[in-house]
């Protein structure tokens, strides 16, 4: 179940990459911005501005079997009662507009593969791959080995982004296709961590351990969050973790300062936005993240703000 393909990405892992996001999540980060990526089904998004007027059109009425499911307001397309939709996205096939979206479609691996294949020359000029991200790949654990053992065979390099709140036997099967893997410390404390993502970090610390003894290039990210994990007690004790628990195996950690990103996605599923009073002087945080990165790297911890390496 994949809800975006981005080809000619520099963001997650090295060179030029095409990345594949797949459906299912879970956690529920409350600064997440791609929504549309929790549930692992396909699912409607509402853009009320592209409707056309049920007056005026009116294929998605005509088109839906659930009835009573679209809502208007003042003619247009507002919403979808989620409890009654049968998600058999009838009316984003038919809406002329776009004013429904359609989250997600399922692919074969052999259709992922013909779209990947495109850009190999890409891939070996720029030292690139393929990149499977969410969500989170691990619902979705054996698509992901066999999309990259179709990968290997082509000799493509494939880096791996997920939380690691999964079972190990569903990691350990993909880990003999993955060169490079990517993954998020949100936060050290359980309980805040259950707080914020809706998961304690148990799992995902345990997981994270077992990766730094695999050999694996290991790329880690904190998702700096305005007063959730931004301060320095915090800071330290992922350093600690870092440093003791996975014995500095981490080729860089990544500082992704807090961005509002998604809210229009929120809205279209109808799921309201867990950062909605969050304001910050962007200059004076992002010189805080700064700080961050300079108290990282005198630990020894190659440590830098953004995903793009230095040149």
């Amino acid at each position: 179940m994949v809800f975006n393909i981005q080809r000619f990405t520099i963001h997650d892992g090295p060179g030029l990459r095409t990345e594949i996001f797949l459906k299912g999540c879970p956690l529920r980060c409350r600064w997440c911005s791609n929504p549309e990526s929790w549930m692992l089904q396909m699912q409607p998004g509402v853009y009320r501005s592209k409707c056309i007027s049920q007056k005026k059109c009116g294929a998605c009425l005509d088109a839906c079997p659930g009835g009573d499911v679209l809502k208007f307001y003042r003619g247009k397309l507002a919403a979808i009662d989620r409890e009654k939709c049968l998600h058999c996205l009838a009316c984003a096939r038919e809406c002329p507009s776009e004013a429904v979206k359609q989250w997600g479609e399922w692919m074969t691996v052999e259709q992922c593969m013909k779209i990947i294949l495109k850009d190999r020359g890409y891939y070996e000029r720029s030292g690139g791959g393929v990149t499977v991200s969410g969500g989170d790949p691990m619902v979705q654990s054996d698509f992901v080995e066999e999309l990259f053992k179709a990968c290997k065979e082509e000799g493509i390099q494939t880096c791996l982004e997920s939380t690691f709140h999964a079972n190990w036997k569903d990691i350990e099967k993909v880990l003999p296709y993955a060169d490079i893997i990517i993954s998020d410390i949100k936060h050290m404390d359980p309980e805040i961590h259950k707080q914020y993502t809706g998961v304690d970090n148990a799992k995902i610390l345990e997981n994270l351990k077992r990766l730094s003894e695999t050999g694996k290039e290991l790329i880690l990210r904190i998702p700096v969050i305005p007063n959730v994990n931004d301060d320095m007690d915090n800071i330290a004790a992922t350093a600690d973790f870092i440093l003791n628990e996975m014995n500095g195996n981490v080729r860089t950690l990544q500082l992704l300062s807090f961005m509002r990103l998604g809210e229009e996605k929120y809205d279209s599923l109808g799921i309201p936005y867990g950062m909605e009073g969050v304001k910050l002087n962007r200059k004076s945080f992002q010189k805080h993240v700064e700080k961050i990165a300079e108290y990282c790297n005198g630990r020894g911890i190659h440590c830098l703000v953004g995903t793009k390496e230095k040149e």
